[in-house]
């Protein structure tokens, strides 16, 4: 079982397979859905104080915001990789790790 991670900024992951959608959040809707999420206590803040570029919104219901660009977090979602490229723990890409069955 493989599970790909993407990086969000500051070394921050999200699990790909969870992704709802990656919305700007400047819109009266969305900022509506993060007030939700945060008075249910959904809201998951990796901003590190940051101005929020991107909202996450996940199938559990989850809302988590972050200081990257949604169009950063897209291709990063889809393994488009910059000029840098790719490691592990890189701001620039996404992390796959195998998953052993009998964890």
């Amino acid at each position: 079982m493989c599970m790909k991670l993407i990086n969000i900024g500051f070394g921050n992951m999200v699990s790909a397979n969870r992704l709802i959608a990656i919305v700007s959040p400047e819109s009266a809707p969305v900022k509506r859905i993060v007030q939700d999420a945060r008075k249910r206590g959904f809201l998951i803040d990796a901003t590190y104080g940051r101005r929020t570029r991107a909202v996450i919104i996940t199938d559990s219901d989850h809302v988590i915001l972050s200081a990257v660009q949604p169009e950063t977090v897209a291709n990063r979602l889809s393994g488009e990789r910059g000029a840098e490229g790719s490691d592990i723990g890189d701001e620039e890409g996404t992390v796959e790790k195998e998953l052993d069955d009998h964890a």
